[in-house]
């Protein structure tokens, strides 16, 4: 049966609840950018589409809430990041970082989680970000379907990635994958070992491509054999299966593990073989996570500070939503190897 004239509109919210911009996005079949064109004046938007969303805002009794007008004037403190949802320490320590210096420049921080990194979960939660009034978007974009997702994201929407990779299409900070590879890979190297084995993370992040390009790099640059690679997720459990097919290689005498997890997980490997560290084989790890200096033995590692990649992050994005044209396309961050005990004398 039809709605009755007069009745309340499909999609409005329930009673004693103020109706959002995503209310009259949803009614007028446009996006909330569109709307928010259109309440606020910002941008041309064609006649009919405009009378569909105005006759929405009647029909709801929408009123714009002024921290939404943010986004057009500037005015807005508070940022807006999506981030995978992730146990992982590195997206995580990303978001801290983050979280930390727009803290400390006045700014709050409002998060949207994806559990998937594909376009659909991006673009829903740039469109929930957008609908409170950001300033402006932080994608947090370790895979690379992440990435291609931003090309999804609205053009007028200030947003900076932290993403290692030079595709794209929006400016990216990051911390100097290749370069974290590339120390960890010619300082096992330099210790005088022929060769240095690789245990990478999964398929599909820019972690795992930059520092595998980097380890592989480093050992032609070098003429050293290449040996195969030995893929994990990042875990701390196919770190320790890794290493246990590393114990059919008798040669194996030193690796560079992807992750600190992945590293833990070797050394128990090798522990459980009589292998001992650096003994009989030396070990790097990438991240520098805050248990690396009490593993057995302490770990030499690549570090990436997560306080600087925020705070390089911040000052991009809030230079993007002041309105500055010469926003560099990649800013890095160093990284920095810090020697321990698994790459000691023996």
């Amino acid at each position: 049966m039809a709605r009755e004239s007069g009745g309340p509109a499909a999609g409005a919210p329930g009673p004693g609840q103020r109706a959002s911009l995503a209310d009259v996005a949803r009614l007028a079949g446009v996006s909330h950018m569109t709307v928010s064109r259109v309440v606020n004046g910002t941008g041309p938007v064609r006649a009919d589409t405009r009378r569909r969303v105005l006759d929405a805002v009647r029909r709801l009794g929408y009123r714009p809430n002024p921290h939404a007008r943010g986004l057009a004037t500037g005015r807005s403190r508070v940022l807006g990041v999506v981030a995978l949802d992730s146990v992982l320490y590195g997206p995580a320590s990303t978001l801290f970082g983050i979280e930390n210096a727009a803290r400390d420049s006045g700014f709050g921080i409002s998060v949207a989680s994806v559990r998937e990194p594909g376009r659909a979960g991006i673009g829903e939660a740039v469109d929930a970000l957008c609908a409170q009034g950001v300033a402006g978007i932080v994608v947090i974009a370790p895979h690379a379907e992440t990435g291609r997702a931003l090309a999804d994201v609205p053009a007028d929407v200030p947003v900076v990635a932290v993403a290692d990779t030079e595709q794209a299409p929006v400016p990216v900070v990051a911390v100097d994958q290749r370069d974290g590879g590339r120390q960890a890979t010619e300082h096992l190297l330099a210790l005088g070992h022929e060769t240095v084995w690789h245990i990478s993370g999964p398929d599909g992040w820019f972690e795992t491509e930059a520092r595998e390009q980097s380890w592989r790099a480093a050992l032609e640059a070098r003429g050293a054999a290449v040996p195969p690679v030995l893929r994990g997720d990042w875990s701390p459990r196919s770190g320790y299966e890794a290493g246990r097919k590393l114990l059919r290689y008798p040669g194996a005498d030193a690796v560079f593990a992807a992750n600190d997890q992945m590293a833990l997980g070797l050394l128990r490997a090798l522990s459980e073989a009589g292998r001992s560290v650096p003994g009989d084989v030396r070990v790097v790890g990438f991240d520098d996570v805050p248990e690396a200096a009490y593993f057995s033995p302490p770990l030499t590692t690549v570090r990436q500070d997560f306080l600087a990649l925020g705070r390089k992050t911040f000052d991009q994005l809030l230079r993007l939503v002041e309105g500055a044209t010469d926003v560099p396309g990649r800013s890095i961050v160093a990284a920095e190897l810090v020697v321990r005990d698994s790459t000691g004398a023996r």
